[in-house]
């Protein structure tokens, strides 16, 4: 896409630009974003979502046999067979 040009606005006591939707959706830009500046200019980027590629992460780790139980379920404890009330 080439450049575009936009106009700083007010927007209360802070000032704003307007971003055209085409180059919202190239960036994949939604909801929150961070902004950083690299030398004289600014970079806008999207905060990830929690917990985003977890779940593949999950299933490369079941593929490579990575996700043992760590404990048995099956075995008790004294304090399970005496202390605890099922």
């Amino acid at each position: 896409m080439p450049s575009v040009v936009s106009n700083i606005v007010t927007i209360g006591n802070s000032k704003g630009i307007r971003i055209p939707r085409a180059l919202l959706e190239q960036c994949h830009l939604t909801g929150k974003v961070t902004l950083e500046t690299k030398g004289s200019c600014l970079l806008i980027r999207s905060i990830p979502k929690p917990r985003e590629g977890w779940e593949e992460s999950f299933k490369a780790m079941a593929q490579r046999e990575e996700d043992p139980l760590l404990d048995d379920a099956a075995s008790t404890s004294k304090w399970d067979d005496e202390e605890w009330e099922w």
